[in-house]
């Protein structure tokens, strides 16, 4: 049995309604995110993605529809929307142009202080943060966030968000515009965050390669509807159709396809380096030895 700690039912969204600049987002669209899990959100520019998960916490009102935190409408009477993006943080896309503070301890300290939180829950949260982000607390609270490198100002945005003591954490295209090397470590620590401190994360991408990596299960949007669904490999099987949505798969299922076009036989659902590797090994060793060619 499923542990939905988010439900969105039928949900729909027009920015600018009732002007003449009014542009539909969303079109009844019904999502479940698990408690647990890593999923990922993928779709062109304007498939409604961030649209979508701005909805989960409550910072865009949906014109029709239902958002439940478990199992609670949070636009219903009684229900507190401070609360509610407590527990489900979100950290927007490029994050490091929302650092504002003099020091790396004040800009993590923000949200928790603004919660109303005293000084020593507030130092606490921070301690906590920082040590989850992978962020030495003592060499780096009294630095300047501007800084740092790309991959320490994108973990300080997020320690921010996790100072509040969120239960799911929803990150927004969280390695866009980086070099490899931050990318990378931004990366590990959305893996560590799940893997070692069990948050639920919904991780918005349009990078093939990094929700092949990482996520259990995808989310296809397109045209502001969500288009289809299933764990990664069943999603990646649909080359033509992720093709046509202009999305693509990663590199390496495009390999296997193209093998198995040729006659080889290998398993449709291989869509990472580490499984590709697993799998073409023993033909490469083969081919070696006098076998097939590849």
């Amino acid at each position: 049995m499923s542990d939905a700690i988010i439900e969105v039912s039928g949900l729909s969204h027009t920015y600018m309604k009732g002007t003449p600049m009014a542009r539909k987002a969303l079109t009844d669209v019904n999502v479940v995110i698990n408690r647990g899990e890593l999923v990922a959100i993928i779709g062109r520019t304007g498939s409604g993605k961030s649209t979508l998960v701005q909805h989960f916490n409550g910072l865009l009102r949906p014109d029709s529809g239902h958002v439940k935190v478990d199992g609670r409408d949070i636009w219903a009477r009684g229900v507190s929307l401070r609360d509610v993006r407590r527990r489900i943080g979100l950290v927007f896309q490029y994050p490091e142009h929302q650092l504002f503070e003099e020091t790396v301890e004040a800009d993590i300290a923000f949200a928790p202080r603004s919660m109303g939180m005293t000084p020593v829950q507030v130092d606490e949260a921070v301690r906590d943060a920082m040590r989850i982000a992978d962020l030495d607390y003592d060499s780096l609270r009294g630095r300047s966030p501007f800084e740092l490198s790309g991959g320490q100002k994108r973990r300080v945005a997020m320690a921010g968000v996790l100072a509040m003591g969120p239960e799911v954490l929803v990150l927004d295209e969280p390695t866009a515009g980086m070099d490899p090397r931050g990318r990378e470590e931004v990366l590990s620590e959305i893996a560590a965050l799940h893997g070692k401190h069990g948050y639920t994360i919904v991780l918005v991408s349009h990078s093939m390669e990094d929700v092949a990596r990482f996520a259990q299960r995808l989310i296809v949007m397109d045209h502001g509807t969500v288009v289809m669904e299933g764990a990664s490999h069943e999603v990646f099987r649909e080359r033509d159709a992720l093709v046509g949505m202009g999305l693509g798969v990663p590199q390496v299922t495009s390999l296997i396809c193209e093998l198995r076009a040729m006659g080889h036989e290998l398993p449709g659902d291989v869509i990472t380096v580490e499984q590709a590797v697993e799998v073409l090994a023993p033909m490469l060793g083969a081919a070696g030895r006098g076998g097939d060619r590849v």
